[in-house]
Parts: C-alpha cells; structure tokens; sequence
C-alpha cells in the first residue's frame, strides 16, 4: 500500500496531556498525508471539534479538566459529531478503562507503546 493512500487531507485532532506523546503521535502519522490538529485535553479539545470537526479523533483516556472517557461521551451524544470516529489510547493492564470508553462510543482504542502499523490501519479502516 502506498503511503498516504486515501489520506489526503483527512484531519485527525490528537487529543493529549503529554508533550512527549503528542510529539510521538505526530512521528508516527508523519508522512501519510493526514492534517494534524491536537488539544491538550478534553475541554479543549471539543473546542477545537466546535470550531472545525476532524474526520477522526485519537483521545487519550487520562488527561485533567475533562478526561477521554468524559469527551468521548459528550462527542457521541452530540448529533452533529456523533459520527466522528475516535480511538481510544490507552496504558495496558486497564481492561475496566476500555470498557468505560466502549460504553462512552469509542470506535477502537489502541494501547501504548502504540504500534505504529496497528495504528494506520485502524485509522484507515475508519477513513476508507
């Protein structure tokens, strides 16, 4: 599959707390064509969703002000973004938060270390 295939322009609003992990995000979404948005955390980043909604989401369960699960639910309950798909990052060994994002309307969810091939696909499966 070539790079970037079927991505272009698609946006993709990382929604993060940590510097470090939105650098590395944005690493491993380099060069695929994709439009990068990010929000430090939930409140912000439905701000930015209001102001210009993305094709997906990559939200971060554990953040402060409002966490993924939190935004996750009030992005689903909305009509106008219910269909935004998000996937979930998560830390291994947190089986309950993942069941709590599903129960919020996540789409998918990745653990971290994100894997960098596992990650492109979902996102492509959503972006088809």
């Amino acid at each position: 599959m070539q790079k970037g295939l079927g991505a272009m322009g698609k946006r993709i609003l990382l929604v993060e707390d940590t510097a470090t992990m939105i650098m590395l995000e944005k690493m491993l979404l380099a060069g695929e064509g994709f439009e990068i948005t990010t929000a430090g955390n939930g409140v912000e980043g439905l701000k930015k969703i209001e102001a210009s909604a993305p094709d997906l989401v990559l939200l971060d369960i554990m953040m402060p002000e409002m966490d993924g699960i939190e935004m996750c639910r009030q992005l689903k309950n909305n009509p106008e973004t219910a269909e935004i798909p998000v996937i979930m990052v998560t830390t291994q060994g947190e089986p309950e938060r993942v069941e709590q994002a599903f129960e919020a309307g996540c789409d998918d969810f990745v653990t971290k270390p994100i894997d960098k091939i596992e990650l492109l696909e979902k996102i492509r499966s959503f972006l088809k």
